[in-house]
Formats: C-alpha cells, sequence, structure tokens
C-alpha cells in the first residue's frame, strides 16, 4: 500500500552512531538504527536508539571579526590565523606575535 502511495522506506545498513548538531550541543546515538524514508522525491530519516549522549558544546573563544584582525595584521590566510587564536586560546595578541616573529 505504501508504494502505491509513491513511500518507499529501507532500513539503512553499517549505522555505528548518528550525531546531530546544534548551536550549543551534540546528541549523540550510538548503535543507532536509522529508517530512510522517500516520499515524492524527499528523503527524510528516522533515527532510534538506546544508548544516546548529550554533550555540551564550547563556545568559541574568538570572534570572526578577531579572525580578521589577525589576518589583517599577520598578513595571513584565514585558516592560519584561526589556527593560531586556536593555540593562543583566543589571545589576539599572542596569536599575532606567534605569526609574525
Amino acid at each position: 500500500m505504501l508504494e502505491r502511495m509513491g513511500v518507499d522506506m529501507k532500513e539503512v545498513e553499517g549505522v555505528e552512531e548518528v550525531v546531530i548538531r546544534t548551536k550549543s550541543r551534540d546528541i549523540v546515538v550510538k548503535d543507532a538504527s536509522v529508517a530512510e524514508v522517500t516520499v515524492k522525491g524527499m528523503r527524510m530519516f528516522q533515527v532510534s536508539g538506546e544508548d544516546v549522549e548529550e554533550k555540551v558544546r564550547q563556545a568559541p573563544k574568538f570572534t570572526e571579526e578577531d579572525v580578521l584582525l589577525v589576518v589583517q595584521q599577520a598578513g595571513v590566510s584565514r585558516e592560519r590565523a584561526q589556527s593560531a587564536l586556536e593555540d593562543a586560546d583566543g589571545d589576539l595578541a599572542k596569536a599575532i606575535l606567534s605569526l609574525t616573529s
């Protein structure tokens, strides 16, 4: 009956875990069972599992403006500036000095 309505459902094989990432936390479902449902070309996923763990995500210790400032002051790429800020724990002066000395 579902096939006549254009609904296709199948189990996703080999799933080890599913991670749902939000701005403030990660929800990890281990040993998850995942079903993929396709209705009129739209794919939906149903996740179920008993071993669910929630982790609070750490807010970055620097902003996008901080990255741009390091890029301008040190004359490096955005990626290098971001890496330097991570290594300096968000300290702008320390990040700039590490890239210019």
